[in-house]
């Protein structure tokens, strides 16, 4: 009957039923500081397929952040958080890609697409001038694609961390840094 709060970094969200969270706490602290190592301490910065905000709310007290997801209940949680320095968009990205001008803007964008990917966001992402890109990602194929389409794109693979939250299973999550050449 209370409301369950969800906490990323000092954002502090009202998750909505059946919410996306990452299914340990220990798995989500690493692949956010995975997040976070990438980017400057300082600068306006995009999430794309945000959910409920666990990259948002580390990035948050570094300055603004766009947070960009298709599910309409995990973005009115975002525009019901504490957060200052977000504005949560409801857009689909596999469908509706931002394109490069929009993602210029950016200081560094993280991407965590469902176990498909994002081949048509990731294409747009190549051709713009974002300094850094990070790639989460729970399927290792989907990256590898989607990585090959940044490379190619002039972004320079600078470092991949594997993250093994899922004990007693053979899926992995990635958290690969891109910078740009």
């Amino acid at each position: 009957r209370t409301q369950v709060i969800g906490h990323f970094g000092t954002l502090q969200v009202p998750l909505p039923p059946g919410a996306f969270l990452q299914p340990t706490q220990a798995g989500e602290i690493a692949l956010s500081a995975g997040v976070e190592r990438a980017f400057p301490r300082s600068g306006y910065f995009a999430d794309l397929f945000a959910g409920c905000g666990s990259f948002s709310g580390r990035l948050e007290n570094r300055g603004k952040v766009d947070a960009f997801e298709i599910e309409g209940a995990a973005v009115s949680a975002l525009a019901k958080s504490s957060g200052t320095n977000l504005r949560a968009y409801r857009r689909d990205l596999l469908q509706r890609p931002l394109k490069a001008r929009e993602l210029n803007r950016y200081d560094g964008v993280v991407f965590d697409p469902p176990r498909c990917g994002c081949e048509e966001q990731a294409r747009e992402m190549a051709i713009c001038r974002v300094p850094t890109i990070v790639s989460v990602s729970c399927n290792p194929l989907t990256f590898a694609r989607d990585a090959a389409i940044l490379i190619r794109g002039g972004y320079q693979l600078e470092s991949v961390q594997m993250v093994d939250q899922f004990l007693w299973s053979h899926h992995i999550e990635l958290v690969g840094v891109f910078r740009r050449k």
